[in-house]
């Protein structure tokens, strides 16, 4: 019996286990829908299990508490720093991404 592959819906895309965003960013590829994404925070590798996440509970993940207290900055492809906020959403399907760092937050004596 033959199986016609023609017919497979390619629209949607496939769910892979899990995506690597530095090695993925490295590549120049894009982040495929994944159930799982791999991200470096620092020097220390973390799995998410949902697409978009805050800064703030990236930090938490990191350990980083009280996360007010640190600046979370995320690195892209080629060079890019931008600065994460605590509530801005972070979408691990973009392409790019490479990782994200943390500072501690300078408190400034009055």
């Amino acid at each position: 019996m033959k199986t016609d592959n023609k017919t497979i819906d390619t629209t949607t895309e496939q769910l892979v286990e899990e995506a690597d965003l530095e090695q993925l960013a490295k590549a120049g590829q894009k982040p495929p829908r994944a159930k799982r994404y791999r991200i470096r925070i620092d020097d220390k590798h973390y799995t998410v299990e949902k697409p978009s996440i805050t800064g703030r509970e990236l930090l938490v993940l990191a350990g980083k508490n009280p996360p007010e207290s640190f600046i979370l900055a995320q690195k892209t492809r080629g060079g890019g720093v931008k600065t994460i906020g605590l509530n801005d959403i972070v979408d691990l399907t973009e392409p790019g991404i490479e990782r994200f760092n943390t500072l501690p937050r300078q408190v400034q004596e009055g």
